[in-house]
């Protein structure tokens, strides 16, 4: 009777429920009721949103401090909008992987800016830190940027850098950047060292009076050059100074104190911005380096009728878009080119409009002859008659002269056009 009376024992053991739980010897590991199987939330820092792994945006927060809990694969930091006024060595070097760092709109000095500060962020393509500290970041620290090899943007526009806050390895280590903004400084010359891939390099509203041709040997690949409101005078664009940037599409020049369009442009320009100079001669060969300009703007220069050359444009057949608003001319120049879409003479002298100046400019579709000196009797005919794709016609009659009716004829052959008066 022993053994069956073991093995019943057995049995009920085996069957019985195991021992009630000991507080604190549950398996963590083990979902229990009422609590989820999902990962714990990413940590992201206070008041910032994190909306995918890779991105933290902490965009106006007026945080005076940066945060100390920014995830390590963080690729696009953004701080912009701010009060910061430093950038922490140690936790910048946490963040290896970012490739956007957004410090727009802080308050952040040239003393706030250690010079270890990106030595680590060797994956970045684009960093913004305009418009911080009033605009005192004066200089770059020299290696600063030296390890920064994935670098395509760089906008330090809006600051007090000038020449000596710059050296010639600033940027020569980046050789992927393709945008610089180094608008709104105190620069007075080119800097030195600019990378062969970039394309457009911003230096509007600085101090620069000339241009030298070997500050932008290294940069033969830039197609966009803004230098607007510099103080480029008479020499301040030497003959050839551009020669090197082969592939320049574009040249902005607004609001400087040229005298003249600066001679041996690089040939497949496309666009020349020059309002608001000095100029006062257009000559038979100043455009003729550049055949396939596209775009000319020389309004509110100082051009009269008689010091532009009946064969200043004739080079010229590719462009379509010619301005020469704002001058002293009293008559249309001769020699237009006949592929014109865009014709803006506003604001000058014009006495009178005769065809032959107009003659096969067939895919004109504006003309602006707005604030001249013109009165119905001043056009003669058939000046409209080849003008068959106009479509845009500004006042014709300045608001200085009496008012008149519109002739019958002055619209004729002009299909589509609204003809108004002062």
């Amino acid at each position: 009777m022993g053994r069956p009376t073991q093995w019943l024992s057995l049995l009920l053991f085996l069957l019985l429920p195991g021992p009630l739980p000991v507080a604190g010897m549950e398996d963590a590991a083990f979902p229990h009721l009422g609590e989820s199987s999902q990962p714990p939330p990413r940590a992201c820092p206070p008041r910032c949103s994190c909306p995918r792994v890779d991105t933290v945006d902490c965009d106006g927060l007026d945080l005076r401090v940066f945060p100390d809990n920014i995830t390590r694969a963080a690729q696009h930091l953004s701080l912009q909008n701010n009060q910061l006024q430093e950038l922490p060595y140690n936790e910048l070097s946490r963040l290896s992987g970012l490739r956007t760092l957004n410090l727009h709109n802080n308050l952040i000095s040239s003393e706030g800016l250690p010079d270890e500060a990106f030595e680590s962020l060797t994956q970045l393509q684009h960093i913004y830190v305009a418009h911080n500290k009033n605009n005192l970041i004066s200089k770059v620290p020299r290696g600063a940027l030296s390890r920064q090899t994935q670098l395509r943007e760089l906008y330090l526009q809006h600051n007090q850098l000038t020449d000596s806050g710059l050296d010639a390895t600033t940027f020569s280590k980046l050789h992927s950047l393709e945008y610089l903004d180094l608008s709104h400084n105190q620069l007075t010359t080119v800097p030195a060292g600019l990378p062969r891939t970039l394309a457009i390099l911003h230096l509007g509203r600085n101090r620069i009076r000339q241009v030298e041709a070997a500050r932008l040997h290294g940069a033969r690949g830039l197609r966009y050059l803004l230098l607007q409101h510099n103080q480029l005078g008479t020499s301040g664009l030497p003959a050839g100074a551009l020669r090197p940037l082969r592939g320049l599409h574009t040249l902005h020049l607004y609001g400087n104190g040229l005298d003249r369009v600066p001679l041996a442009l690089p040939r497949r320009l496309r666009a020349l911005v020059l309002p608001h100079n000095h100029v006062a001669t257009l000559g038979a060969r100043d455009l003729a380096a550049t055949p396939g300009l596209m775009e000319l703007n020389l309004a509110y220069n100082r051009l009269t009728s008689a010091r532009v050359h009946h064969r200043a444009f004739r080079r010229l057949r590719t462009l379509r878009s010619l301005d020469l608003a704002g001058n002293q001319l009293t008559r249309l120049p001769m020699g237009l080119p006949t592929g014109l879409h865009t014709l803006r003479l506003q604001r000058n002298q014009l006495r009178m409009l005769e065809p032959e100046p107009l003659t096969g400019l067939d895919q004109l579709q504006e003309l602006s002859l707005a604030h001249n000196r013109l009165r119905v009797g001043d056009i003669g005919p058939g000046t409209w008659h080849e003008l068959q794709a106009l479509q845009v016609r500004h006042r014709l009659v300045s608001h200085t002269l009496p008012r008149a009716s519109p002739s019958p004829c002055l619209h004729c052959h002009i299909p589509n056009i609204l003809v108004s008066w002062s």
